[in-house]
C-alpha cells in the first residue's frame, strides 16, 4: 500500500530554498510518479494563496490522482487547541498545530516538513503524540522529506 505522506508549505516551498531543494525534489517526484500520496489540507491551500506563482505551480504539478485534498474539521481544530493546551506550541503558531491536527486526525502515514522549530522537533513531537495518546488517537510519524524518500530505503 502506497504511504500517505501529509506536506506543509515548507516541504512545498522547500523546492525553491538551497538547503532543501534536493530532498524537497526528489519528494515530490515521488508523488509525482504515484510512488507515494500526496496529502494536502486546507490550511496547505490558504497558505499558499499569497505565495510566489512558482511555489503555488509546485503543487499543481502533482497530477490529481497521487494528490489527496483533505478538509479542516472542527474535530481537526479541537486538537490543535489540545496541543496548544499541553504547551507543544504556542497560540502564535496555531497553524503548525492545526497541520499536525489534520495529519492526526486523517491518519496519514506520515507528516514531512522542514519547519524543524515547531513540527520536526523531538520534544514538541513528544508532546503531540503524548496528546494524541490520551485523546484515542495513534502516534503521528513526523520527519523531513530526507528521512522518507524511498531511495533512502533498504531494498
Amino acid at each position: 500500500m502506497k504511504q500517505r505522506i501529509y506536506i506543509d508549505t515548507s516541504v512545498i516551498g522547500g523546492v525553491y530554498d538551497e538547503e532543501f531543494e534536493l530532498h524537497s525534489k526528489m519528494l515530490l517526484d515521488e508523488f509525482k510518479t504515484g510512488i507515494k500520496t500526496a496529502v494536502v489540507s486546507d490550511v496547505t491551500f490558504l497558505e499558499l494563496v499569497n505565495a510566489p506563482e512558482r511555489v503555488q505551480e509546485v503543487l499543481r504539478s502533482i497530477p490529481d490522482v497521487y494528490k489527496e485534498n483533505i478538509a479542516l474539521t472542527e474535530e481537526a481544530k479541537e486538537l490543535a487547541h489540545k496541543y496548544i493546551n499541553a504547551g507543544a506550541v504556542t497560540m502564535k503558531f496555531y497553524e503548525d498545530a492545526l497541520h499536525i491536527a489534520i495529519a492526526t486526525v486523517s491518519r496519514v502515514d506520515i507528516l514531512a516538513s522542514w519547519n524543524f522549530k515547531h513540527i520536526v522537533n523531538l520534544d514538541r513531537i513528544r508532546k503531540f503524540n503524548a496528546v494524541n495518546l490520551i485523546n484515542g488517537y495513534p502516534m503521528l510519524e513526523i520527519r523531513s522529506p530526507r528521512e522518507i524518500l524511498k531511495s533512502n530505503e533498504d531494498e
